[in-house]
């Protein structure tokens, strides 16, 4: 069974988790909140909450995984009984499989537009390419439903092969070999950026300590990053974490994971920003970034084509080392559950996924407001589909939290924590008051944005998730 594999290596867990965590956020939104939110300040709240919020929930994520030894879902299913705790518990591994399913599908599609600009770059499409007519060619990317299946198609089918060979012979030998690379690709930019961008503008984007520039929803931005940047409430974390070797650190492995994360996101805003500073062009948010601005910038620089052929390349290799963690979940659940093979489950979980991706594809085009979503909910697909994850995941990870510090006992979390008493009651403090709250107001603030009709509609669903479970306790195992 899945649940049975153990990474080779005590560092594999790490690079499996940072591979997670690092992918297309890291590389445009966490910089520009950053640059936006007060430069230094937003770090520094940023790093508390890191501190506070995302290191607890990340190894309490990891401690169940590593408890269980199995797939979330199943795991949550063999700890809800061994603790006789209620069934709602189960709650966080359907939750978290739910998310990294819904994320899977959307994810490889806007993937697919680093692959397209992988091609643009290296063939020399875009070199002297002005400002309008590189907005012309991401719209012309996005209202051509072909052409992003096509890269939809590609990358998830990518992803599936290296999840399908297995847990040491596909994802860790994957990693082991795309992580270091990406490493390197980031560092090549970063001395291509300097040399060729305006580093000390960059480095006043981001670091220039201004705490006026800092509101209230920045506080919330800075919390909602910590906890999302980690990849927490997904399942991609406890599903690793069951292969984690027993005695690896917890709480070092959890550090790390935080400080590369962190330090990635860092490295690559300055060298974005230098180079779009040095173009002389304005920063923007999202999308527009990374696939109008950027490439504007490495057009008008000596090699510009090459190097920015290289980016997209790292800018892949981030979004493939994200979504075989987010295969891995619900795959692993079919694989104990179903006595399915490995490859059988992965072309299961990955056909549905696409399928489903389908739908944010007709999202930015023939179906961006006459579709059936936009009709009932205002918003097209893609945006009903990303509003779900984005409740679904501090949902679960507040249970997370609530279930690792509530309910397993003092002697098997000291057992796993392997650790000083004093960080013991520290982390359980943490774990126990300090993050649910946090992830709480996240939680609260994604409702806030759910127009009034959408509220009554999640909380049918809630309901009936809690009554489907509660009903199912009285079923003989």
């Amino acid at each position: 069974m899945s649940g049975h594999n153990v990474w080779t290596h005590k560092g594999t867990f790490l690079l499996a988790a940072v591979g997670s965590a690092v992918g297309l956020g890291n590389l445009w939104r966490f910089p520009y909140l950053t640059g936006e939110n007060g430069g230094g300040a937003f770090i520094l709240v940023y790093a508390v909450t890191i501190l506070a919020v995302g290191i607890p929930i990340l190894i309490a994520e990891t401690m169940l995984g590593r408890t269980s030894r199995q797939s979330p879902i199943m795991g949550m299913r063999h700890l809800t009984k061994t603790h006789k705790a209620s069934r709602v518990w189960e709650l966080i591994g359907w939750l978290g499989a739910a998310s990294a399913f819904l994320i899977l599908s959307f994810y490889s599609v806007i993937a697919g537009w680093a692959l397209h600009y992988t091609g643009l770059m290296l063939t020399g499409s875009l070199v002297g390419a002005d400002a309008q007519t590189m907005a012309a060619s991401f719209d012309a990317l996005l209202a051509s439903p072909s052409l992003m299946t096509l890269y939809h198609t590609l990358f998830i089918a990518a992803s599936a092969l290296i999840v399908s060979m297995g847990v040491h012979r596909g994802i860790e030998t994957g990693l082991r070999i795309m992580m270091p690379a990406l490493f390197i690709i980031l560092t090549v930019v970063l001395a291509y950026s300097v040399m060729n961008g305006d580093i000390h503008a960059a480095a006043r984007f981001l670091l220039t300590f201004n705490i006026a520039d800092l509101s209230l929803e920045g506080w919330l931005q800075a919390v909602g990053q910590s906890f999302f940047t980690l990849s927490l409430g997904m399942g991609a974390i406890m599903a690793y974490g069951a292969y984690m070797p027993g005695d690896a650190s917890l709480t070092r492995t959890a550090v790390g994971v935080a400080v590369v994360d962190t330090a990635i996101a860092m490295v690559a805003g300055l060298a974005i920003f230098a180079l779009v500073f040095g173009a002389g062009l304005e920063t923007g948010q999202g999308p527009g970034l990374m696939f109008v601005t950027l490439p504007l910038a490495f057009a008008e620089m000596p090699l510009g084509a090459l190097i920015g052929g290289i980016f997209f390349i790292l800018v892949l290799g981030a979004a493939i080392s994200s979504s075989i963690s987010l295969i891995e979940p619900v795959a692993a659940f079919l694989v104990e559950r179903f006595n399915l093979t490995r490859p059988q489950a992965v072309v299961i979980v990955v056909v549905a996924a696409w399928a489903m991706g389908l739908l944010t594809v007709a999202s930015f085009n023939i179906g961006a407001e006459d579709s059936i979503f936009y009709h009932l909910f205002g918003r097209s697909a893609f945006d009903v589909i990303e509003l779900l994850t984005n409740i679904f995941m501090p949902l679960g990870g507040l249970m997370i939290a609530l279930f690792a510090g509530w309910v397993l006992t003092q002697s098997e979390v000291m057992k796993e924590l392997d650790t000083t008493h004093a960080w013991f009651i520290s982390w359980r403090f943490l774990v126990r008051f300090v993050a649910p709250t946090a992830v709480a107001f996240v939680f609260l603030r994604t409702i806030s944005q759910v127009e009034g009709y959408m509220i009554p509609a999640l909380g049918a669903l809630l309901l009936v998730s809690l009554f489907a479970l509660s009903q199912r306790r009285q079923k003989p195992r």
